[in-house]
């Protein structure tokens, strides 16, 4: 063994025998297991091609609500475009245009808008169903999809509105110290509700809603620490020159947005190494650990097209009469065999899933 290799070996038996450094590469190695990067690039370019639409929806009817109060359309108009630090006035330069339409119109760009948007909550959707190891024959249908899209929309417009009224509100904080203080938590505070119930609407509904609590409390903290991190660049570092300004603009955007992406699908994967207690991973192979037995049975159980097919797996380094301790539904989401449980040895996990699993 050379001294590369013995060095590895010493890092991986440590991180093994430590939980913290455990979970985190548990969670590195789900990330890389379900092809994270190329979630987070789908996700991203459909956020960056609905981005615009949705304010746009979202500023045309707070046009419409405010018409008679041009002080608070552009108060409001002004929070929306802070929910991205890197637009700036970009935005609330352009938003009035679909306002001036006719109301025909403006009803076909809306629906349009809407329409377009909801290639995202398909995205989003494919996500959470790779992140759990979704087979074939459990995945929603055209309907039911449609269906969760349109009601994510709708959590994600209110959201915005929620949080927009937020920052409405800091702006008669005068800088307080308790009052910044109080506003930054109940802007975590949002920011994890409209994870919730993103994830909520965008996971297998057989997966319980407590199970998705860690994940969406983390990016929503996360997610605020980013909009901090944007707003500090814009005040320190990027300039409106007519050129710079532009290509800081377009590409801070961009990288706002896969930032945020990357937020959201790191958290779905707290939520499922959690559930399923998918740690330790081995970094040297072999020997596998059950984390990461179950981990790749996961994925070759998630290969299953149809009801009639049958998906088994096993592994020729230990007994064959020793079953994979792997989920097979989306209920079932017990740790694998020989993890540490919490509570009496046999219990069930909370979902009555301990015994389901066996065989």
């Amino acid at each position: 063994m050379n001294p590369v290799e013995r060095t590895i070996r010493n890092v991986d038996k440590f991180q093994q025998r430590h939980t913290p450094a455990a979970f985190v590469f548990g969670i590195i190695k789900k990330y890389g297991d379900d092809n994270g990067g190329v979630l987070v690039a789908n996700l991203a370019y459909s956020g960056f091609v609905s981005l615009f639409p949705l304010l746009l929806v979202l500023t045309t009817i707070l046009g419409l609500v405010a018409a008679s109060s041009s002080a608070f359309r552009a108060d409001a108009l002004k929070a929306v475009s802070n929910q991205i630090p890197l637009i700036g006035n970009e935005l609330t330069g352009n938003v009035h245009e679909l306002r001036r339409s006719s109301i025909i119109g403006l009803i076909i760009g809306l629906l349009g808008l809407i329409y377009g948007g909801t290639g995202l909550a398909q995205a989003g959707l494919f996500a959470m169903e790779q992140a759990w190891n979704l087979p074939g024959p459990a995945r929603p249908g055209y309907f039911p999809r449609m269906g969760r899209a349109l009601l994510f929309l709708s959590l994600l417009g209110g959201g915005v509105i929620a949080t927009t009224l937020l920052v409405m509100l800091n702006s008669y904080a005068h800088n307080a110290v308790v009052l910044m203080v109080v506003y930054y938590l109940l802007t975590v505070a949002v920011s994890a509700g409209m994870y919730l119930g993103a994830y909520r609407v965008l996971t297998p509904k057989g997966v319980p809603t407590r199970r998705l609590l860690p994940g969406a409390v983390t990016a929503g903290i996360l997610y605020t620490l980013l909009q901090l991190l944007g707003t500090y660049l814009v005040h320190h570092f990027l300039h409106t020159d007519s050129v710079y300004g532009v290509f800081a603009t377009v590409l801070g955007l961009m990288a706002w947005i896969y930032l945020t992406c990357e937020i959201t699908v790191y958290c779905a994967e707290i939520n499922v190494v959690l559930a399923r207690r998918l740690w330790p991973r081995a970094i040297v192979q072999p020997p596998l650990t059950e984390a990461d037995r179950a981990s790749m049975a996961l994925q070759a159980l998630q290969n299953q097209r149809r009801p009639e097919q049958q998906v088994e797996v096993s592994f020729n380094d230990r007994e064959p009469d020793h079953p994979v301790m792997a989920p097979r539904t989306p209920e079932e989401v017990a740790p694998p065999a020989n993890a540490p449980v919490p509570g009496a040895r046999g219990e069930p996990d909370g979902n009555g899933s301990a015994d389901r699993q066996q065989g």
